[in-house]
């Protein structure tokens, strides 16, 4: 079983192995309806995503207690009637997040505190944050992301067509909410960090459509009605062709993110950074998926729709088929997808 995975991960790095993306649309459908359904459920259930306080306004404790425990600072607090706690730990330095407090609350806490962990008062750090800043707050990352959106949207219809901007920001959506449902599923604070992962992860799948979409532009420009393959066809043989590409990128940008994410944040206790490795983690992941099963399927089902490739797909008696080239072809044989048949044949006779 090995020996056969290290096989097909040899020929898939060697371009021996064609995937059908396109042909299996329905299958990659199905799953990202199922993965959507799964987030809205967990942000419904869960009452929506765990804002921090920076958008939502609060009172946060810094101070030093190495040998205190989650329960005990959590219990601290609670003997002081205050209810909505939420601590978190970096090495020896704890950070709690309370509702928002009135100043003597805030001074009967810090004597509490500073008693109970054997502190001078002035050790226990307080930060009170207004609500209004928690709403300018969210606003401003609102905005960034509707900006963002609407460059992508404006780039991707001059450099390619509409067709392929709709179906990039489709693609995206669909990442923003899986990873909106990982958070609300797991619980993990949303910070301005997270919304800056946010915004990361959504480059970089742009990244990896744009790159998709630029090699299907080159492979179809001049499909016409004598060629020998559908839409659909050339659209693959592109995909396949950036699909190491793909996997590369992903794998060396992945490694670096579940260092911070699984090691950062559990052996060093940088909990901190967990609110922007997971976004990164699970935003990337998702991203690379959406770019291969999700946008340019999408992207095919709509160009397939016009008539000129109806009827090239009729003629060819394939429609949505697969390429007619051997799946196992080796990577020194196996040729992109010409538009051009004639140009094709003289290739392969060469």
């Amino acid at each position: 079983m090995a020996g056969f995975g290290s096989g097909l991960a040899r020929r898939l790095y060697r371009g021996e192995v064609n995937v059908d993306f396109v042909g299996k649309q329905k299958l990659w459908y199905s799953l990202s309806a199922l993965l959507l359904l799964l987030s809205i459920a967990g942000l419904v259930v869960k009452g929506g995503l765990n804002l921090g306080v920076e958008f939502t306004g609060g009172s946060v404790f810094s101070f030093q207690a190495p040998k205190a425990g989650i329960e005990e600072v959590r219990g601290t607090f609670l003997e002081e009637d205050v209810h909505q706690v939420i601590p978190q730990t970096a090495g020896d330095y704890w950070r709690v997040t309370t509702e928002p407090l009135s100043e003597g609350k805030v001074t009967q806490l810090q004597k509490a505190i500073a008693e109970e962990y054997d502190l001078a008062q002035n050790e226990v750090n307080v930060d009170l944050i207004g609500a209004t800043w928690g709403g300018q707050v969210s606003e401003k990352a609102m905005i960034g992301l509707a900006v963002f959106m609407l460059a992508i949207i404006l780039y991707l219809t001059m450099a390619f067509e509409w067709k392929m901007a709709l179906a990039a920001i489709v693609a995206l959506l669909h990442d923003l909410i899986i990873t909106a449902g990982v958070y609300a599923w797991t619980g993990f604070e949303v910070t301005p960090a997270t919304v800056l992962g946010f915004l990361t992860i959504l480059g970089y799948s742009l990244y990896d459509a744009v790159v998709v979409f630029d090699m299907i532009k080159e492979v179809t420009a001049k499909l016409g009605l004598g060629s020998k393959v559908t839409y659909a066809q050339a659209a693959n043989d592109a995909l396949n062709h950036t699909l190491i590409r793909s996997l590369n990128t992903t794998l060396v940008a992945i490694l670096p993110v579940a260092a911070i994410l699984f090691i950062g944040t559990t052996l060093l206790g940088a909990g901190t950074l967990k609110d922007l490795s997971l976004a990164l983690f699970v935003g990337m992941l998702v991203g690379t998926y959406s770019s291969l099963c999700v946008a340019t399927p999408m992207l095919v089902t709509m160009k397939e729709r016009e008539p000129k490739y109806q009827q090239l797909a009729k003629r060819l008696g394939a429609r949505g088929g697969q390429s007619k080239e051997p799946r196992d072809a080796p990577a020194d044989k196996r040729e992109p997808v010409s538009a051009n048949a004639a140009t094709t044949t003289k290739r392969r006779k060469k």
